[in-house]
């Protein structure tokens, strides 16, 4: 790697907004805001609005969809109407050369 020319990479403490939990990682973002990790040492806290602490489809509280009510509320709109079919040619090819 070229010297000078890379951002900052230092420990950081990430914090969820939702639960509260936080965890120790690697980051260039930086804070003015500290905290006292486990470790003894002073870590930059961030945080942040969601983690998978707190996102619907880690902690399993996300929507299951109703795709099959989707299908019969379409098949009542719109019933069994025939297919149409694109005419030969319509989408610009050139018959014979």
């Amino acid at each position: 790697m070229k010297p000078g020319i890379h951002p900052d990479y230092h420990p950081v403490v990430f914090q969820d907004a939702n639960t509260g939990s936080m965890f120790l990682t690697r980051s260039t973002a930086t804070s003015e805001r500290t905290v006292s990790w486990e470790d003894g040492n002073e870590y930059p806290l961030l945080v942040v609005d969601v983690t998978a602490e707190s996102h619907p489809f880690w902690t399993g509280a996300q929507r299951i969809l109703d795709t099959a009510g989707r299908v019969e509320k379409f098949r009542r709109r719109y019933g069994n109407r025939p297919v149409h079919r694109a005419r030969a040619g319509a989408s610009g090819e050139s018959k014979g050369a």
